[in-house]
């Protein structure tokens, strides 16, 4: 996913001020994409160039609105409908998990109970923008909806796998 698809469709939904989009950014697509000041700021302007944005409103002290073109429509259409997600095969945690051995036992079990602790952090999180949610803010609830409850069940899965691999590395040294 990118961050110039995840602009356009949230754009898809009305016009957006940089700041608006931030705070959408944090409060439905923080699971899924989460996106800096800058980084989003910089999106706008070269989708802007690529005319698939373009400025609605101009406000007090250089705020912009942003409004989805004709082409930005086509180009996340194209995107949702024509384009296949490319497969993550990276992923820092695991690949430190790979080499928790050259680490003391208690340092490895540290690393583990840590992404325990962050998974149930992430799931509280996950589970008070459910709480906030209103239904009746139409498709971007409903989508994000199911997202959340990706994230929802990613997060438990986590907490679950990390509280098991301290149990692996326990049973791992009794038997030595």
């Amino acid at each position: 996913m990118s961050l110039k698809h995840a602009t356009l469709g949230l754009l898809s939904f009305g016009p957006a001020s940089g700041y608006d989009l931030l705070q959408t950014f944090g409060e439905s697509l923080a699971n899924v994409w989460p996106a800096t000041q800058s980084q989003l700021y910089g999106e706008l302007g070269k989708l802007a160039d690529a005319g698939l944005v373009t400025v609605a409103a101009e406000g007090p002290r250089g705020r912009k609105e942003y409004s989805i073109t004709a082409e930005g429509t086509a180009e996340l259409r194209h995107w949702l409908s024509e384009t296949k997600p490319a497969p993550t095969r990276r992923s820092e945690m695991l690949l430190r998990v790979f080499f928790l051995g050259l680490l003391t036992p208690e340092q490895a079990e540290d690393y583990l109970r840590d992404r325990a602790t962050a998974a149930v952090e992430m799931r509280a999180g996950m589970q008070e923008i459910d709480r906030q949610l209103d239904p009746q803010d139409g498709d971007l609830v409903i989508y994000g909806r199911l997202a959340l409850e990706w994230a929802l069940r990613y997060s438990a899965m986590q907490r679950e796998w990390a509280d098991w691999a301290v149990g692996e590395l326990r049973r791992a040294r009794k038997e030595e």
